[in-house]
């Protein structure tokens, strides 16, 4: 049997998170260990590996995943300025097996990021 990557079980409710926002869906919970005054995670509820593994499929929850973001910083008043983020693999960061969106905020973000 697969073991569950941490994301799923934060859906379960298997391990505590700070859940903001939860649709059927998705969940939006706050990072462990924020970059920016507002970091939260954006997680499909669906356990797609990385963004590299997505399938047409996919598409429309793909496209809820940053909907839900538009949402997410509208209600918290953030929406003039944030920056969403995927990682895809080891060398980009991934440390979670289970795609999501960074979402930060609160603060100038610097370009080139990383």
């Amino acid at each position: 049997m697969e073991e569950l990557s941490l994301f799923q079980k934060i859906i379960r409710r298997e391990i505590p998170a700070e859940i903001l926002l939860e649709t059927e869906e998705t969940l939006v919970i706050r990072d462990i260990a924020p970059q920016a005054p507002v970091h939260v995670l954006i997680i499909p509820k669906k356990p797609i590996p990385r963004i590299s593994e997505a399938e047409e499929a996919d598409a429309a929850l793909l496209g809820k995943l940053l909907l839900v973001a538009r949402v997410f910083t509208e209600r918290e008043k953030i929406a003039e300025g944030y920056r969403l983020v995927i990682n895809n693999g080891r060398m980009a960061g991934e440390t979670v097996p289970h795609l999501h969106i960074h979402l930060l905020a609160g603060r100038p973000l610097g370009w080139p990021p990383g």
